[in-house]
């Protein structure tokens, strides 16, 4: 299996975000989605801790004590970026003024059930952060992460058994293996890392995975 790196898969995601689009990245893996805008495109990242303007990582030995993200993750902040308190950010977040939320996610489920904030094993404390407020104030949530669990089990599922953070609320999932959208059927299929089958990914899922649509 073909798997790709965390830099490969936030190019990927990077590329289906619109010009002028406001995004909120989550804590961990999407926060690398900043790095990798497309040459002419003009994106908005948006991070809870309040800022909106967020740029790329700065080089090591280049960062700014005091300019950190939601993830606790060195930024810089783009040319006209702006700082406010918790309270304007997550005025941000509930009252429809994000477009798109990038999020990671411990489980998703066929019909875009997000589990996201905790998983019941002790040795994990749950973190609800802002993901609840995202997934009911942000019209798209794009889902990115691994296939599958260390141990090879899969994160997406029928039906989570996960506590939920939103019910129906995933368009897009982005894994290392593949791009699936989220239909009324189900996991649909969009497309595949280069020299993965669908046999081998279905394997490795916990869902039917209907084929692309007709184009």
């Amino acid at each position: 299996m073909i798997s790709l790196s965390d830099n490969a898969l936030a190019a990927r995601v990077a590329r289906d975000i619109p010009d002028g689009s406001y995004v909120n990245l989550g804590i961990g893996k999407p926060t690398h989605v900043s790095a990798f805008l497309p040459e002419g495109r003009e994106v908005i990242y948006h991070s809870e801790n309040g800022i909106l303007g967020v740029g790329p990582t700065p080089p090591a030995g280049q960062e700014d004590v005091e300019l950190i993200d939601a993830s606790k993750r060195f930024v810089t902040a783009v040319p006209g970026a702006a700082y406010f308190e918790h309270a304007d950010s997550f005025a941000m977040m509930r009252g429809g003024h994000i477009d798109i939320a990038v999020l990671g996610a411990y489980q998703v489920a066929e019909n875009g059930d997000l589990a996201n904030w905790a998983t019941l094993d002790e040795k994990y404390p749950p973190a609800v952060g802002g993901a609840m407020d995202l997934v009911v104030g942000v019209p798209t949530i794009l889902v990115m992460m691994r296939h599958v669990n260390r141990d090879g089990s899969p994160k997406l599922l029928r039906r989570c058994t996960f506590p939920l953070t939103g019910l129906g609320v995933v368009s897009r999932i982005y894994t290392d293996l593949a791009v699936l959208d989220v239909t009324p059927e189900g996991f649909r299929l969009v497309e595949l890392t280069p020299g993965n089958s669908l046999s081998e990914v279905q394997a490795l899922t916990g869902a039917p995975i209907l084929h692309p649509m007709p184009t």
